[in-house]
């Protein structure tokens, strides 16, 4: 199996069309072609179903993408540490946030190591929590900001950032704004809620901090981006459960301190690959965080 084959298949899976993938790669289009037959052909299998209009994964395409794209990360890692013992950082760095992370300030981070490293590429993604855990633990990202996982593993490691508690938002009209008390999950039984989708950290942290309570709740009106989930709070469409720190987005909501809930709270982490396959310019990012550039107190992507 030759690594050129896989680095074809994986750019037409990763774009569904031959052309597209042909010219990201520079190749002609007949050369894929004929690059992803001598695949299937080794493999006994297609990959792909072909129409005039899309091109699809077939099973055993699904099954080959994920261990096709950790052997490419390898293989990319392999020539960067190469590079890194020669004195030059050159390649690719894939990282990747949720939105409005606490304990890192992502742009300026990136700023810093660009200074530092100009020959690098940067990639940035943006997914929910458990989206990135998945992608550094494959390979297709050099690390990620996002809330905890469930702990270290082999493929994954947690370094803490920050940890915060979880804040109510709603309407200043609201009748629990107006007596401006802390409230409990209990409190907060029957009313109507504004969340994130169930992949994003404050989700999750809510979601857990309402179980661990025992109280049943309901996501009527679900999002994918923060200021959006503001401005429903804001029409008093529901309320929100989120870290401390989005408070200060919107200063018209009232923020009310939501307690017990035992020791559940918002921690936010940089996931990265175990030791030996973390590659040099995740390191060097790394460093940096713990140099203090890029370190924040506060949200990072706005």
């Amino acid at each position: 199996m030759e690594l050129r084959h896989l680095q074809h298949f994986v750019a037409v899976a990763e774009d569904r069309h031959f052309t597209r993938a042909a010219e990201r790669l520079m190749v002609s289009q007949s050369g894929l072609s004929a690059s992803i037959r001598a695949l299937e052909r080794e493999l006994q299998t297609p990959l792909f179903v072909r129409t005039t209009r899309r091109v699809t994964l077939t099973e055993a395409g699904r099954a080959l993408l994920s261990e096709a794209q950790g052997i490419l990360a390898q293989v990319r890692a392999a020539h960067e540490a190469v590079a890194a013992v020669q004195g030059v950082m050159r390649g690719t760095l894939a990282v990747g946030t949720e939105q409005c992370i606490a304990g890192v300030h992502v742009a300026e981070l990136l700023a810093a190591f660009r200074r530092r490293h100009p020959d690098v590429e940067i990639r940035l993604r943006q997914w929910g929590s458990a989206a990135l855990a998945e992608e550094v633990a494959t390979g297709r990202l050099d690390l990620a900001f996002a809330y905890r996982t469930e702990g270290d593993g082999d493929h994954l490691r947690s370094v803490p950032l920050t940890s915060e508690p979880m804040t109510v938002l709603c309407h200043p009209d609201h009748r629990l704004a107006r007596s401006g008390a802390p409230v409990t999950p209990h409190d907060l039984a029957g009313q109507v809620f504004v969340d994130f989708h169930p992949d994003w950290g404050p989700r999750r942290a809510t979601d857990a901090a309402f179980a661990a309570a025992g109280v049943l709740r309901t996501v009527a009106l679900e999002v994918n981006d923060v200021h959006s989930l503001l401005d429903l709070v804001d029409q008093d469409l529901g309320v929100a459960v989120v870290p401390r720190h989005f408070r200060h987005k919107r200063e018209s909501l009232a923020a009310l301190p939501l307690k017990g809930t035992g020791e559940a709270v918002y921690e936010t982490v940089a996931l990265v690959p175990s030791p030996r396959a973390t590659s040099p310019a995740a390191r060097a990012l790394m460093a940096l965080l713990g140099d203090g550039s890029g370190g924040d107190s506060g949200d990072g992507t706005g």
